[in-house]
């Protein structure tokens, strides 16, 4: 008779397949193993090329070296994170869009990924999800790990999560839910389509959930590449969002932390969920209990070089490395087009989104582009079954290698 032994979580189960950017990583490294001699282009992934910038990475080693003495070294700090980066946030980041925060309604953490997944600790499971299609795969992927969603039909849609479609047809912007919903993901700009919301957009969203009561977890990961000054950087900018949404920003495509890690997440003190016996509760109090219980905050260093980028020389050198992945969306972006391609994207956000031609599928369209133009994108499918004929290329890549990508693209597809 066969011992028992520790069960496992069988909603992992429920995911189809593997994470989306490991099967491209795997697809990729059988290429590069069949063909050596092929030199791969990436532009699929969103990880940046460009270095930490001079002021940045002195104030990194600036802050290791304060853990060489005895009389500055720095331990365990505030899992909340230091006041010297929440306040330079406060005050250069939001102040000047006219949104003023406190102190204690942000929260720094080691990126927008893990906080993305780790919000749902403060929500019951019972709560009706409602998220894009397509979308970043963390929103979906979290909700069925947690158990809940059911299985996924034959197109990948999970029983028990609303999806809203954002299409060529609605601008790529997700219409209100038909049914009622508790959570709302947002992104803006949006990953993968690089589309935008404007003020008015964002209002429509703000006062539908106040109205129902829904919370809007606003993921502005993207907001630093934002060109048209018209378009709202934070959803706090809408009169009424402190009242139903959380917000999420990152440092790692702003300042080039994909590897340091570093993130943030604002939960306003006005913000209020029920308890099961019908009660208000504050969601900021939760989540200061749980990073207080389950995180021990981002490193000193880390805080001390994101902190730089906001002051005045730091903030140019990074709006330069922004500029620099926006020429290359632009180049991008207008090669494509150049070459017959339906395009999308690629002006307020570092990502373009472009139809696959000639009716192929999404990861077929991968395998080509791979095969005979060896530039590596993302299949629209992965993000979503409204994802399937589009393709997202990033913008993060190194100018030579984007220019040769684009013409090697122009040259395989041009009519």
């Amino acid at each position: 008779m066969e011992e028992d032994v520790a069960k496992i979580n069988d909603n992992y189960l429920k995911l189809k397949a593997g994470y989306l950017f490991p099967e491209i990583g795997r697809r990729v490294r059988a290429f590069a193993a069949a063909n050596p001699e092929a030199k791969v282009i990436r532009l699929g992934i969103g990880d940046v090329t460009q270095p930490l910038t001079p002021t940045i990475l002195k104030a990194f080693h600036d802050a290791v070296d304060d853990l060489a003495t005895e009389n500055s070294f720095m331990g365990y700090g505030p899992e909340q994170g230091y006041d010297f980066l929440i306040d330079a946030i406060i005050e250069k980041s939001y102040k000047p869009l006219g949104v003023d925060l406190k102190t204690t309604e942000m929260f720094i953490s080691d990126g927008s990924k893990c906080d993305c997944a780790n919000i749902l600790d403060i929500f019951a499971l019972d709560n009706t999800v409602a998220i894009g299609d397509p979308v970043y795969p963390v929103y979906n992927d979290t909700n069925v790990m947690i158990g809940r969603t059911g299985d996924a039909d034959d197109k990948g849609y999970y029983k028990g999560l609303v999806y809203m479609p954002c299409t060529e047809e609605n601008g790529f912007f997700p219409a209100y839910p038909k049914e009622k919903v508790d959570m709302i993901y947002l992104c803006f700009p949006n990953n993968p389509t690089g589309a935008v919301a404007t003020k008015e957009q964002l209002k429509g969203w703000v006062d539908y959930a106040l109205a129902n009561d829904s919370i809007i977890l606003f993921d502005a990961a993207y907001e630093a590449f934002i060109t048209d000054p018209s378009i709202p950087h934070s959803i706090y900018e809408v009169e009424g969002a402190k009242k139903c949404a959380i917000e999420f920003r990152s440092f790692s495509k702003t300042a080039g932390f994909t590897g340091v890690r570093c993130g943030l997440v604002v939960v306003p003190e006005e913000l209020e969920g029920t308890t099961s016996t019908g009660e208000k509760y504050s969601f900021n109090k939760l989540w200061l209990r749980r990073q207080t219980t389950k995180f021990n905050g981002a490193s000193y260093p880390v805080q001390k070089a994101a902190a730089a980028v906001y002051t005045e020389q730091g903030w140019k050198e990074t709006q330069a490395n922004i500029d620099y992945y926006m020429e290359n969306a632009r180049i991008i972006r207008e090669g494509l087009t150049a070459a017959g391609l339906t395009v999308y994207g690629g002006v307020n956000a570092p990502y373009i989104w472009l139809k696959t031609p000639a009716g192929l599928t999404s990861w077929d369209f991968f395998d080509k582009l791979l095969n005979d133009c060896h530039v590596v994108g993302t299949p629209g499918s992965g993000f979503g079954p409204s994802g399937e004929g589009y393709f997202r290329l990033s913008a993060f890549g190194n100018r030579d290698n984007v220019v040769e990508a684009v013409e090697r693209i122009k040259k395989n597809f041009k009519k």
